[in-house]
């Protein structure tokens, strides 16, 4: 398939006017849609802004490409805009974007698209291409100046000879556009150092050019240029570079030097990622969020289980009581403190290390957890527990890398579970659990003894929290703080922060019901899809809106979910499931319909705000 037959006179503008990112990225979009390419512009402009909250697609030399796959795209297209003033669109080497390629792959694009959007790619490495397309006067002349670079490569193949050999693995999230890149750019650099090469490109069709045992034998080192998984064991033994893939495009010597120097740790294998890794923006972060999504089955499960065993009564699971009935007993004994709430704890310590050390951290994660859980240090210790039995093994595996290969198999087996588990076990123990229990008693006190005014301010700030970036850093900090509590008994925040979450979605799509004039037919339609995501407590249903007009929507919802939480804290309602949305409204401790009231006043304060504050637009 030819570049020009996804890039059409329609899908081109070559004179682009806006002067920001996100007005690039509407321009763009509405090229696709005017052109009958897609079938709903809210959700794929949605899905090109979660491509650029991974890593921005200006590649820098001039040229942005943002590219998303997803089923609102009807048939495989490219839009090529052109900006001569140029746009500041957070490239990579930090200058203004001139020529951007939109791409739109479908759900199920074939190999025949894919292959076309990587020749692309490549062409648009060399500098006198990017001039001539710089200068073209017409749609004809784009399309003719990408035809006559548009050739059809087949598989490569590295002619070896006397001169240093490497070999390479390019990857990005969506596999369309940086994986060509970043291989193009280091086969370029390599052939200008005087170094052999062969690059395997993971993309959307596939792994291409695929390294072979001998390939890996014979080369100097390995070069791993991915922001995403790459398969590692077959390159145990061999200096290994990984970086994200950005740096394969813009730093391609700097890589290629360090190979050829084997300036580089050797790989172990086992599923281990190379000790040099550089952690991506937010490491912590992810190992919080690794611990956290995997604890949460646990306490969604375990607490709607409670919460069903408290239909019986609240004291029906004690066999002492009168109201006693074996059904809730069961419940409680499954969903409660020896069942899935027993876990919370060691299954979030356990997953935070297996996030820093891979599997070797696991079980002293696991460990750590569950002393902290016994020794009354509860969900804050079994954070420190995580992240300090991972960053012990990975101490550990340092230590340890000077072994002779053959105990390469004792490691995993013996010395990190040995020493991992003793070393996390023994801090815990002596150095950890008291003060963090201390600490975790007197927040608990604190939360349980709020007098209503304070109650009322907490359940407004995590209100706010819930809302400012809907599902972003600030949004989580919010939600772990509900999700820890609820391992300490305290059962309220929990309760506001899902009342918050729900309101500005719910709030959002009553606005686009009752304020039509002020909001597009697209609108209109995506806000049905609102009602949906926050009755199912989806904050991100709300983020395409507030990302085409942050100054009206976020203090609209801000101020929606500021009192929804607010009231929740008020009428004193308690949750003991973190999800669920409209499902387990009736489950929570206190006047359920005070809780739904709280819900539906916030979402009514946040569709009026926004009714009163966004102009009208005709339809």
């Amino acid at each position: 398939m030819r570049i020009t037959e996804l890039l059409t006179k329609e899908t081109i503008l070559l004179t682009m006017k806006a002067n920001k990112k996100l007005d690039a990225v509407d321009e763009l979009v509405s090229v696709l849609e005017q052109a009958g390419k897609i079938t709903d512009r809210t959700i794929f402009k949605d899905a090109i802004l979660k491509r650029e909250e991974q890593s921005t697609t200006g590649v820098g030399d001039g040229i942005a490409i943002p590219h998303a796959k997803t089923s609102v795209v009807k048939d495989a297209a490219i839009v090529f805009g052109r900006s001569q003033s140029g746009i500041d669109y957070e490239s990579l080497d930090g200058q203004p974007a001139h020529l951007f390629f939109m791409i739109a792959a479908p759900e199920g694009a074939n190999n025949t698209h894919l292959e076309a959007l990587a020749r692309l790619s490549t062409i648009l490495m060399k500098a006198d291409a990017r001039e001539k397309l710089q200068s073209a006067k017409n749609e004809d002349e784009v399309l003719e100046i990408i035809n006559s670079y548009d050739k059809d490569e087949s598989e490569e193949k590295v002619e070896r000879t006397n001169k240093k050999f490497i070999v390479a693995v390019t990857a990005c999230p969506t596999g369309i556009a940086h994986t060509y890149m970043a291989a193009d750019s280091l086969k370029a650099k390599a052939a200008e150092m005087g170094v052999d090469i062969k690059v395997e490109t993971n993309g959307s069709g596939g792994a291409k050019n695929v390294l072979t045992p001998s390939d890996i034998e014979n080369a100097e080192a390995v070069i791993i240029a991915a922001d995403t998984k790459v398969e590692m064991d077959r390159f145990a033994g061999k200096p290994l570079i990984e970086v994200p893939v950005a740096d394969g495009i813009r730093r391609p010597k700097d890589l290629i030097e360090k190979a050829v120097k084997k300036d580089a740790p050797l790989y172990q294998a086992s599923g281990n990622k190379s000790p040099e890794k550089k952690e991506s923006r937010g490491g912590v972060y992810k190992h919080l969020m690794n611990g956290v999504s995997n604890m949460l089955p646990f306490v969604v499960g375990g607490g709607i289980l409670i919460a069903i065993s408290f239909m019986f009564g609240y004291n029906a699971f004690n066999p002492e009581d009168p109201s006693y009935n074996p059904i809730a007993k069961a419940l409680m004994d499954i969903g409660g403190g020896s069942g899935a709430f027993g876990l919370l704890v060691p299954v979030l310590a356990g997953f935070i290390a297996l996030s820093i050390a891979d599997r070797p951290g696991f079980a002293p994660g696991m460990v750590g957890g569950l002393l902290a859980a016994s020794g009354g240090a509860g969900f804050l210790g079994g954070l420190i527990a995580g992240f300090l039995a991972g960053y012990l093994v990975l101490g550990l595996k340092k230590l340890f890398a000077g072994l002779p290969n053959s105990l390469e198999g004792i490691k995993t087996i013996l010395l990190y579970p040995l020493f991992g588990i003793a070393l996390t076990g023994f801090l815990m123990v002596f150095l950890v659990n008291k003060p963090v229990g201390a600490l975790n008693q007197g927040i608990t006190d604190w939360l349980s003894g709020l007098g209503t005014g304070n109650a009322v301010l907490l359940g407004i700030v995590l209100g706010l929290m819930m809302s400012f970036d809907m599902g972003g850093p600030i949004n989580k900090a919010a939600y772990v703080f509900g999700t820890g509590l609820l391992a300490n008994g305290v059962y309220e925040p929990m309760a506001a922060i899902m009342a918050a979450g729900m309101v500005p979605p719910l709030g959002i799509a009553l606005a686009t019901t009752f304020f039509k004039n002020k909001f597009s037919k697209q609108d209109q339609d995506a806000g049905k899809a609102c009602y949906i995501m926050g009755l199912s407590f989806i904050t991100e249903g709300a983020i395409p809106f507030a990302a085409a007009d942050p100054l009206r929507v976020i203090p609209s919802v801000m101020a929606g979910s500021a009192v929804a939480g607010g009231l929740s804290m008020m009428f004193n309602i308690g949750l003991r499931a973190p999800h669920g949305g409209l499902f387990v409204v009736p489950l929570v401790d206190g006047a359920w319909l005070l809780y739904l009231a709280a819900i539906l006043i916030g979402a009514a304060i946040t569709a009026v705000l926004l009714g009163i504050l966004k102009k009208p637009v005709n339809n």
